[in-house]
């Protein structure tokens, strides 16, 4: 079975096996050299192995770009408490689909880099937090487990090394802000899945009030790969403060959309015109958000310059995020689009944070009424100002993806919202 759209450009470490069934078999997963990389990092110290994953440069995949192994080395190195690993496959930022699509085609990559990273950080019990629509997909990582189970490779004295790490799949019921660390862990102890105030952090008070440490998905599948063959190997692709291959998630009006692993500080007008065959229909590019809908859109011009990378999406005004991109051509509704994502933020809210609360669902009722034609151009003064109160003052960042793509899109893409003003002005004049 071939993958849809494979690029000559791609270099394919975590991808490589998408498309290929006969990945998910454990015995093809060995025969393939899997387990490998779990049996190296057995016969190293933990603190060794954290020293390679920092030397690769490795940085969370998730969306925040923190160095994975500094990350690591925040936790405890006694063993008085228990200590726990929870990998974050709780998919749920708007026009990510990269996760899904690792468990899907390679889950036993997925388990070894969970307990390589267990072994690291000393702890003793794993929870992959699945999205709760994600069925099939959890069920192929399921099985895979069992297989893991009855290898030896997971629960007691895994490959005779005295080491006992056990894995849980725990399933979610399908909200936004459970993708959130601390508002993963209440939901993973049977609580309500809000975000905790920090501190203390996780790696001091975790699930369960012990050390903990929360890692995606993609993280984690680059571990065993690194480990297996070198931090400096690693580092062969990107850049010198962002290393290594990044999955894209390319949606939106390209010919091509799809799942891309690029090196990072690759250039986003390559990716549109090279890596998925262009904009669709020969239209021209009119924006494009590069990290999922929480962080700011770029007009054309900037997207022809910016480099997808951590440091080259802050050039341009934005954040790479978890590298989805969505593009959108001449033909996009900015305002609609913008719409729909704060319908989406304000239905996730978890109510807790009052700017995040009141503000997110203030916001939509503004923007709809900008889009029924009835607003008016002291509405976008409105919407900047209180977007600004919603930055930076509530205890996750779910406020803050309210504001920045209403903030962007009205600074680079006024004229778009003044039309629909002027449209019920003149409607309302007749």
């Amino acid at each position: 079975m071939a993958y849809p759209y494979v690029s000559d450009r791609e270099v394919r470490v975590l991808s490589k096996y998408f498309g290929d069934p006969a990945q998910r078999r454990i015995d093809t997963y060995v025969e393939r050299g899997g387990y490998k990389a779990l049996e190296k990092a057995l016969g190293m110290s933990p603190d060794d192995v954290i020293e390679e994953v920092k030397a690769s440069g490795l940085r969370g995949r998730g969306g925040a770009g923190f160095p994975t192994g500094v990350k690591w080395s925040f936790m405890p190195k006694d063993s008085s408490r228990p200590h726990y690993l929870l990998c974050n496959a709780d998919e749920s930022e708007p026009g990510t689909f990269k996760d899904r699509e690792l468990i899907r085609w390679d889950p036993h990559q997925l388990i070894e880099g969970c307990l390589i990273a267990a072994y690291a950080i000393r702890a003793q019990h794993v929870y992959i937090y699945c999205r709760g629509e994600f069925f099939e997909t959890t069920q192929v990582l399921a099985r895979a487990l069992e297989d893991a189970y009855a290898r030896g490779y997971v629960g007691e004295n895994i490959l005779d090394s005295g080491h006992t790490i056990d894995i849980t799949i725990h399933m979610g019921a399908g909200a936004y802000i459970c993708g959130e660390e601390t508002g993963l862990m209440n939901s993973v102890e049977g609580r309500r899945g809000q975000p905790r105030v920090k501190p203390p952090f996780p790696a001091a008070v975790g699930v369960f009030g012990m050390p903990s440490t929360i890692n995606n998905v993609e993280t984690l599948s680059a571990v065993p790969h690194i480990v297996m063959n070198g931090g400096a190997w690693y580092r062969q692709w990107g850049t010198e403060k962002s290393p290594g291959t990044k999955l894209f998630c390319v949606s939106g009006h390209v010919n091509k959309p799809g799942n891309y692993e690029l090196p990072l500080g690759f250039p986003l007008a390559e990716l549109i015109e090279d890596v998925c065959g262009g904009v669709r229909d020969g239209h021209a590019l009119k924006a494009v958000i590069p990290g999922g809908s929480s962080v700011p859109i770029i007009n054309a011009e900037e997207a022809m310059r910016c480099t997808l990378d951590y440091e080259g999406c802050i050039e341009v005004g934005t954040m790479l995020g978890c590298a989805s991109v969505i593009v959108m051509d001449e033909t996009a509704d900015i305002v609609k689009q913008v719409r729909r994502m704060v319908d989406f933020y304000a239905h996730e809210s978890c109510g807790q944070c009052t700017p995040c609360r009141e503000g997110s669902a203030w916001t939509a009722k503004i923007l709809r009424r900008i889009e029924d034609g009835r607003g008016t151009e002291e509405d976008l003064e409105t919407l900047m100002d209180m977007t600004q109160q919603m930055v930076g003052t509530t205890i996750c960042v779910l406020s803050d993806s309210v504001a920045a793509p209403v903030q962007s899109s009205i600074q680079k893409f006024r004229d778009e919202y003044l039309a629909l003003i002027r449209r019920g002005e003149r409607v309302g004049a007749a």
